[in-house]
């Protein structure tokens, strides 16, 4: 049973990926719905914002207001980047991507983001190469295997794959903002766009890797996160959209999108991003992000009536591939870390320590030895013969 719990205790972080991933899958496909709608990409970035604090802030002073670390000025500062990169670069660059795309082909191209991270990871130190390892070569190999695979699903169409579906089209109509835009420069362009966006995530990672470090508050560093992506977000929006028409929002695809993204996504998710970034390192969380390519793919064919190719599912089984070789080197990185920590209290064990002492030092400590001895023998005789009166005593009470 115990080695059951320790089993599950080591799987957490890779289960709570795969959680992370499911709900990113569910939001492109929320997100297509929105901007088939119509709804303004700006506008639901500062929306999906605003529902992060107002749900993730409540949560943050209840759980962690007698744990909360020491906020300075320095975590200030990370958490307006966090803002910055993670929320408002990162989220408008990818949803325009989505509106002059697919969600399969922006999911494609978001699985850059390993190979970008663990660059960024080499140059800042937060990982290393170790070419001469296993670990270090399964890392690089298993990142350009996912880049090569994500490179084939979306250069290479191929035959294409007839699927079952569930006979829903929940696209009905196209009325986006980038729909007049043509077939060749809508995909340079939202190729773009993604590579931005990748870029921006990746810097999000490596400044929540250096965060979570000296703030392991994670709900409150998620509130700090999410509230300065609402003030930039909303204050970009604003600036470019002035349409009020378009922040009213009502009982529909709008309200779902931005309530999900903020409360679910933004808000619950980030926390679990920022622990397992704090147990694993950025590199192992950034691996996960080829199975949202899989499952959107999946989705995408079934319930938005886009098509799937022979090359996409070539390019989604290399993303996998890729996927499980980056995560036995960082398990084999993490057993090797484990292994030195407790090897090391055998040397210190061996260790002989040499005391130099007087003569005079020897003779004084040896009078005193054989004045304790003595009186520990007066202590001892005198214990011995309160033993006999006590067992004379307790053989008399027996007998009576």
């Amino acid at each position: 049973m115990k080695d059951m719990c320790n089993a599950v205790q080591g799987l957490k972080p890779t289960l709570l990926m795969v959680v992370v991933q499911i709900s990113f899958a569910g939001l492109n496909v929320l997100y297509k719905l929105a901007v088939n709608d119509g709804m303004n990409l700006r506008i639901v970035v500062a929306y999906r914002f605003i529902f992060a604090t107002a749900f993730i802030a409540p949560l943050a002073l209840i759980v962690e207001r007698k744990k909360r670390a020491k906020m300075t000025w320095t975590i200030m500062f990370q958490s307006f980047l966090s803002g910055l990169f993670g929320g408002v670069l990162a989220q408008n660059f990818y949803l325009v991507a989505l509106a002059l795309t697919s969600a399969t082909f922006a999911s494609a191209m978001s699985n850059l983001t390993p190979a970008i991270t663990f660059i960024m990871a080499v140059s800042f130190g937060l990982e290393r190469l170790n070419l001469r390892t296993r670990a270090g070569k399964a890392k690089i190999l298993g990142t350009l295997t996912g880049i090569g695979g994500a490179m084939v699903l979306t250069f290479v169409k191929g035959v294409e794959i007839k699927m079952g579906s569930f006979h829903v089209n929940l696209l009905h109509h196209q009325n986006g903002a980038y729909h007049h835009a043509s077939a060749g420069g809508k995909t340079i362009l939202g190729a773009l766009c993604v590579l931005a966006s990748c870029i921006s995530y990746a810097l999000w990672l490596i400044i929540q890797a250096k965060m979570s470090k000296t703030y392991p508050s994670h709900y409150s560093s998620t509130a700090l996160m999410s509230l300065w992506g609402s003030l930039l977000s909303t204050v970009f929006a604003l600036c470019l959209e002035r349409d009020w028409n378009q922040w009213r929002l009502g009982w529909n695809i709008r309200l779902l999108t931005v309530a999900y993204s903020g409360m679910v996504v933004s808000g619950v998710m980030v926390a679990v991003i920022s622990w397992c970034i704090l147990m694993r390192g950025p590199l192992f969380a950034s691996v996960f992000s080829p199975l949202v390519l899989v499952m959107v793919a999946l989705a995408g064919s079934m319930m938005l009536n886009e098509q799937l190719h022979l090359g996409c599912i070539i390019g989604a089984v290399l993303i996998v591939c890729g996927l499980y070789v980056v995560l036995w080197g960082k398990s084999k990185e993490m057993q090797k870390k484990n292994q030195l920590v407790p090897s090391q209290s055998p040397h210190e064990s061996n260790t002989v320590e040499i005391v130099v002492r007087s003569s005079i030092e020897d003779k004084s400590n040896h009078n005193n030895n054989n004045t304790h001895d003595n009186a520990a023998n007066v202590v001892r005789d005198n214990e011995d013969l309160s033993a006999d009166n006590g067992h004379e005593e307790h053989g008399a009470h027996v007998h009576n």
